[in-house]
Parts: C-alpha cells; structure tokens; sequence
C-alpha cells in the first residue's frame, strides 16, 4: 500500500524516531502501524546491542523538585558525545526521566529501570528506543532522591548541564534563594561535608598522619607533632567542609555566618559532577 507523508508523520509523533526510519517501517509494515512500531522497537533493541560496549562518557545532570519543594531528584543520564546531549529530544528525555524519579522515588537503578515510562514501556525500554533513535548508547548512570519533611528542597544546575547539586535548607522565611546561594557554593567548592562532625574518620586520620609525617620532616619536636596535626587538620575542615568554608559571593564572611544573617540552615546536600 502506499505510505503518504501523513502515515510517516503519525508514526514520527507516535514514536519520536526520525522520519526516514519511519517511513522504512511503514513499507516494511505494509502500512500497519502497530507492527510499524514494533519494528522500530526491535530496531532500537539491536542498536542498543551494537552499543553495549562502547563508553557513555558524555550526557546531563539533570534535577526534578517538588512543586512544594518537599522533594527533588538529581539524575545523570550518559551518552557516547557532546553532540548527542546537547540534543533537545536527549535533553527531554533525560528531564522526563528526573520527574519519574522524583515521582515514584524508587529504591535503586534496578527499581528505577522497571517503572512505567509511559505507552506501555518501563524506563528501561524508553532508553532502548531512545538508543535506537539516537545511534548512541544512552544510559542512567545513577540518581538520589533528597526529601524534607519540615524544610525545602532547592535546586542548582550549572551551565551546560555537566554539574548539579540538590540542598535541603530549613529556616523561617523563603528558602529559595539562600538555598540557591548554598547549592552553587556546594557547586563551586566541592565541599566533603556539610559539618566537619560528618567527615568521615578514615579522611580525618589520612590528613593526621600527612600533618604528622609533614612536621617530621621539618625535624618539628616530637612533643608538638600532635598539636601542629590537629591545627592543619582544623585549616583542611575550614577549606573542605561546607559551613565552615569562605562564602563564595562574599568571602569575607563563612557560609556558616551568611546562613546566621538569613536565618537558615543546610541539612544535607548531594553534588553530581558528570562522569564522577
């Protein structure tokens, strides 16, 4: 039967694959559209097999926040080049799949893969058809869901979508834009805690002992090696934990001291850089 422009169009907004493939389909279908689609689907299926081993190296970091602010989910969504995730079908795609984070909140990878994605496919099968589209391997490298039950969750996504930073903030008054000023200084500094109580003791001791064996070497007596340890070790929690870091918009006060004049606080904080 013959395939009109109208047919090839339905099927391209049925299935966001590119006209051409829809049109091979089509013929390929003698005009059914269900087989149409399955045979776009399988399509996908075996591009996604030639993919397997290639390396997705490049994508986004993407979030999805609660209108409430209750809520958000920071996702990272791979593919094979630059080109590819600059895309605006892989830019959707990956923003779709940050709201089905933040609205089904699952478990793990695993349970993320398996829920619906809508059309009677899971997320896994979504990022199959969107290989097939694409000709790269797309993949959902990971995400986190940050929650509040009596505080606001903000957002930040640097330019170009490669970094991106979930805080949970608390306080009296709008939360929003200091929330913003936290998550960009989380952004910028890379900070390992938000409180140095939270650094973990492995780091702690790891910078211990690099003060120690640093003060030996300068022939330090024994007596004060501990004491100089700890001092750098109080120099390294003012460089690397959050609150106790130099303000980025204004660094003659702390992140500590710029919450205090807003009457804030930051809970917790999750950073994706891509590829990380």
């Amino acid at each position: 039967m013959a395939i009109t422009a109208q047919d090839v169009k339905r099927l391209r907004d049925m299935t966001g694959v590119g006209m051409m493939d829809c049109k091979k389909a089509l013929e390929e279908a003698d005009g059914d559209f269900d087989k149409a689609v399955e045979l776009l689907r399988k399509k996908g299926q075996k591009v996604a097999a030639k993919r397997a081993d290639k390396e997705a190296n490049e994508g986004l970091v993407v979030t999805s926040i609660a209108d409430d602010h209750s809520a958000g989910a920071i996702v990272e969504v791979n593919c094979e080049t630059d080109f590819v995730a600059r895309n605006d079908d892989f830019s959707t795609f990956a923003n779709q799949l940050a709201d089905i984070a933040l609205a089904e909140q699952p478990d793990d990878l695993d349970a993320f893969h398996a829920l619906p994605f809508g059309d009677g496919k899971t997320v896994e099968q979504a990022v199959v058809q969107m290989t097939g589209k694409i000709g790269e391997k797309i993949e959902v490298r990971r995400f986190h869901i940050l929650t509040s039950d009596d505080g606001a969750v903000i957002s930040y996504i640097h330019p170009g979508s490669r970094l991106g930073v979930l805080v949970e903030m608390q306080g009296e008054d709008d939360l929003e834009d200091t929330g913003r000023d936290v998550a960009m200084q989380v952004a910028a500094l890379s900070p390992i805690a938000t409180r140095r109580e939270e650094v973990p003791e492995e780091i702690k001791e790891k910078e211990l002992e690099i003060a120690r064996e640093a003060a030996r070497n300068e022939n330090k007596p024994d007596h004060i090696i501990d004491r100089i340890a700890e001092g750098k070790l109080g120099r390294f929690f003012k460089d690397h934990v959050l609150v106790e870091q130099p303000f980025v918009k204004d660094s003659s006060k702390t992140v500590q001291e710029m919450l205090n004049e807003a009457d804030a606080d930051v809970k917790r904080y999750v950073r994706f850089a891509l590829g990380e």
